[in-house]
């Protein structure tokens, strides 16, 4: 494994200066900005991105209003507590996106949103205190405790609330294994295991977070 410096190195070159660089990265929330948003804003928000995916972004989010009334405001006692025919009667609203497993996740993640109340106070607690050395544990969670949070869905709505995450996007993929952390796309435990290794080592190394790991190691390929 390449050790960060080199891997650094190689990406600033393409810049002027270091703050160059900097402005192209993403920046990650303080546990605090996490825990001060609202569990309504964190279901909007994962059920945002399981809408968006497949589709144009442009579109889903201008559609996000019309969402915003149909599962009131994402409050998620009340979503929680939909019923089967009011599901079934956003089939008919023409204002959303209707797809019938994503409308039906949006109630099965109101319910997962109201576990992790009990458990951890809110999903902003849970998401700060969960260890960014276990991230990929974090993906694995969301997506056997949630509904359409498989693929890459969990990483972009941890992404997308700015909880610290890295997120295995086609470049970073094969900057991986051109660097021979994986020989393959890594989906199975094992492989997530290795890839988050190698992420803690380069974090322990530059002493950035996660998010900024992920977007050098993609900005080595195809730039």
């Amino acid at each position: 494994m390449r050790h960060f410096d080199e891997i650094y190195q190689q990406v600033l070159d393409r810049f002027r200066n270091p703050s160059e660089l900097d402005k192209q990265l993403p920046q990650a929330k303080l546990p605090q900005q996490l825990m001060d948003q609202t569990d309504s804003y964190y279901l909007s928000e994962m059920s945002r991105r399981i809408f968006r995916a497949g589709l144009k972004h442009s579109m889903v989010d201008a559609k996000w209003p019309a969402f915003e009334t149909a599962f009131y405001q994402f409050n998620p006692v009340r979503v929680a507590m939909m019923s089967d025919d009011e599901l079934d009667e956003l089939m008919g609203n023409k204002a959303i996106i209707r797809h019938w497993n994503k409308i039906k996740s949006v109630r099965h993640n109101a319910g997962m949103v109201l576990e992790i109340q009990e458990n951890a106070g809110s999903v902003g607690q849970w998401l700060a205190e969960w260890p960014e050395d276990d991230t990929a544990g974090l993906w694995l969670t969301l997506k056997k405790r949630g509904a359409q949070l498989g693929g890459n869905s969990a990483a972009y709505f941890l992404r997308r609330v700015g909880k610290d995450t890295f997120a295995l996007t086609e470049d970073v993929t094969t900057a991986l294994m051109s660097q021979g952390i994986v020989d393959r796309p890594p989906t199975s435990q094992r492989d997530l295991r290795v890839v988050q290794e190698a992420f803690n080592g380069w974090k322990h190394q530059s002493s950035r977070p996660l998010c900024q790991i992920s977007k050098i190691l993609a900005m080595t390929v195809n730039y």
